[in-house]
């Protein structure tokens, strides 16, 4: 067998066109049944989604979630084998009433087998570099299941021709692109998206067990289990007879709680982002089902509306701003959902009940495009940390589903709470709330994961610098060492011998030699503007036979200009010892870490000078002082004073605040 090797880019492409079948197949499976919405678990919950009562058939989508994320890396396997389980749903009411049960086990296992492979392909564009490819396949996903939605309403009891070529069409196009994932050159390692095996390993079994005992959380075991919880808080059977949403409503708190504590232990960033798509689907929720019954006679417009509404979310969600375009669309949805309250006054039920077919229209396309731009923005976020397809399928799903739970005791009708899923009118003001947290949580989102972006930038170029500054240190010490030093220390020891000028020459040669020792070994290399460097070690080198240096005990950190900056001033003030204190002059260095300042004062015992002095130097154009001291320190917005009287030395102090005013 021939293997096909092909460029990176055209390796994203195949991987897009993989995903893009994937996604029609998801349309497929979505389309089967009657309308409705529901989040990407893959079941609808224990206690109506398996109408025959099975309890392994209910537990069939938790299964094949866990060994489907155990098998991400190889998710084109995984389409292949969801697309082949979907393939008697094609055709589901030509099959005979004895293998009617095998549908259902078709559709538990077919719909995890391709969320999971389809955001597994995603995860692998993003890890590539691809996010806008990766972003818009993640938002097809969430258009093509609200699509399914919206289609599920065309089947009949009797399947017509056309709605069974264009199944069989949709379901040829999904597997002939998925196999274009199969004509390139396999790499296990696309969808890792971490640096480090220890790390990955641990970070994909938080996730991957998290994942998978939240999905068995909405399991019929878990939800008898959790039904008990009632008669432990004291309330009786009776009371759940009168009141049965008050049992889901329980089952959800708890589910909802627990499926919480799972996502956070895998993680802030996938609790973060399972939160952001969980919310947008429970908001989204009430709205879809509100259009989908106002048009339920039009399926040519509410089909046409949901395929707009999936197109501009995905056209959001593959660009540069998406973050931006995800929070406008679902804050424009919500408006749009308060607008049609206010104008059927208070009762949106008119909209279903006299058939307005734009208002419903338009809340579809907006609600459809938030949902899907939502998914899509998340999407690039969770990619560094390898969550995309544990985090926006199962964690969001679950999530989700207790949530809708939650909500049906959110609107009482008397003493009777009313099912959202059977009458989701009341719940429309709540809806809208939601959508409004949807769209704050994905802004949110998208700052925190830019900031963060930055801040790994900015270390990432910190590490770089402080390479190249050692690298470049290491190359100039060898020839230094050959050449200046060796050229010093014969300087100190043939000058001492010669005396007089000689003498001072040596002692002269003896400070800078090791002042320029201490310089190669402490690594004093040119560090960039954002650093800090520790002035206490710089000041300390500078110490000599006739140079004594003062300092606290600990570092004292400033930046690292600003310490080039005094340190060059302290240097031009030692300077002038040498040249105009006089032979024997000492110098001391006086080192003060005032907290939100530093002071340092160079003092010697030389013969001192007027101070008028200064001001004739300005005036016949002598600026050593004014350039060397005064205006470095100046311009750190900082202050230089000297203090010299004939006979007395002199005492030039510098005091530079940390943060320049």
């Amino acid at each position: 067998m021939m293997i096909i090797d092909m460029g990176e880019g055209s390796s994203r492409w195949c991987t897009a066109v993989a995903g893009l079948g994937g996604c029609l197949l998801i349309l497929l499976v979505r389309s089967v049944g009657e309308v409705t919405y529901s989040p990407w678990s893959g079941a609808h919950g224990y206690d109506r989604y398996f109408a025959n009562g099975s309890l392994f058939l209910a537990l069939v989508p938790a299964i094949t979630t866990v060994l489907a994320l155990c098998l991400v890396r190889r998710w084109p396997y995984l389409l292949l084998a969801g697309g082949v389980s979907g393939v008697p749903l094609a055709g589901h009411t030509l099959v005979a009433e004895p293998w009617t049960a095998g549908l259902h086990y078709s559709l538990a296992v077919a719909f995890p087998l391709l969320i999971v492979g389809v955001l597994g392909g995603v995860q692998s564009l993003l890890s590539r570099g691809a996010p806008g490819l990766g972003a818009a396949v993640a938002g097809l996903a969430t258009g093509a299941v609200l699509f399914g939605d919206a289609l599920a309403g065309e089947n009949a009891p009797t399947m017509s021709r056309a709605t069974l070529v264009w199944r069989v069409v949709v379901l040829a196009a999904g597997l002939a692109g998925v196999a274009s994932a199969f004509g390139r050159r396999w790499r296990g390692e696309d969808t890792a998206g971490l640096p480090d095996v220890e790390a990955r390993n641990w970070r994909r079994l938080r996730l991957v067990g998290g994942a998978g005992v939240a999905m068995f959380l909405i399991s019929p075991v878990s939800g008898m289990l959790i039904g008990r919880l009632g008669s432990w808080l004291g309330v009786g059977s009776s009371t759940f007879a009168r009141y049965p949403l008050a049992a889901v409503a329980i089952v959800g708190a708890v589910v909802l709680v627990l499926g919480t504590g799972l996502a956070a232990v895998a993680g802030k960033w996938p609790l973060a982002g399972a939160a952001t798509a969980a919310v947008t689907q429970i908001g989204a929720s009430t709205p879809l089902m509100l259009a989908f019954a106002a048009l339920r006679e039009d399926g040519a417009v509410r089909w046409l509306g949901a395929l707009a509404g999936a197109a501009i979310g995905v056209a959001a969600a593959a660009s540069r701003w998406r973050v931006v375009a995800a929070a406008s669309l679902t804050v424009s949805a919500a408006t749009a959902l308060f607008i049609m309250y206010e104008a059927a006054g208070g009762h949106p039920e008119k909209v279903v009940e006299q058939h307005r077919v734009v208002p419903a229209l338009v809340l579809l396309v907006m609600v459809c495009a938030a949902a899907t731009a939502v998914i899509g923005a998340t999407a690039p976020v969770l990619a560094p940390r390898g969550a995309i397809p544990a985090v926006l399928g199962p964690f969001a799903g679950v999530l989700t589903l207790a949530g809708m739970y939650t909500t049906q005791v959110s609107f009482v009708r008397g003493r009777t709470p009313v099912d959202f899923t059977l009458n989701p009118v009341p719940h429309t003001v709540i809806a809208g709330y939601l959508l409004l947290a949807a769209a704050g949580a994905i802004g949110g989102l998208g700052v925190a994961h830019h900031m963060t972006e930055r801040w790994a930038e900015r270390k990432q170029a910190e590490l770089i610098r402080r390479e190249a500054a050692a690298a470049e240190r290491d190359r100039l010490a060898r020839p230094i060492h050959d050449g200046v030093l060796q050229v010093l220390a014969l300087v100190q020891r043939e000058g001492a011998g010669l005396g007089g000028s000689g003498a001072q020459l040596a002692a002269l040669a003896a400070e800078q030699e090791a002042a320029l020792r201490n310089l190669l070994n402490s690594g004093g290399a040119p560090t960039g503007p954002a650093s800090t460097t520790d002035l206490r070690a710089v000041l300390t080198a500078l110490a000599g036979p006739t140079i004594e240096v003062s300092a606290p005990v600990g570092p004292v950190e400033l930046a690292a200009g600003s310490v080039a900056e005094l340190t060059a001033a302290v240097q031009a003030a030692l300077d002038n010892v040498r040249q105009h204190a006089g032979a024997g002059a000492r110098a001391w260095i006086l080192l003060e870490d005032e907290g939100g300042a530093v002071r340092v004062t160079v003092r010697d015992d030389g013969v001192g000078f007027e101070p008028r002095r200064l001001d004739e130097a300005a005036r016949a154009g002598r600026l050593g002082v004014a350039q060397s001291m005064r205006g470095r320190i100046s311009d750190l917005g900082g202050t230089a004073t000297i203090h010299s009287r004939s006979g007395d030395g002199t005492e030039v102090e510098f005091w530079v605040p940390r943060r320049r005013r």
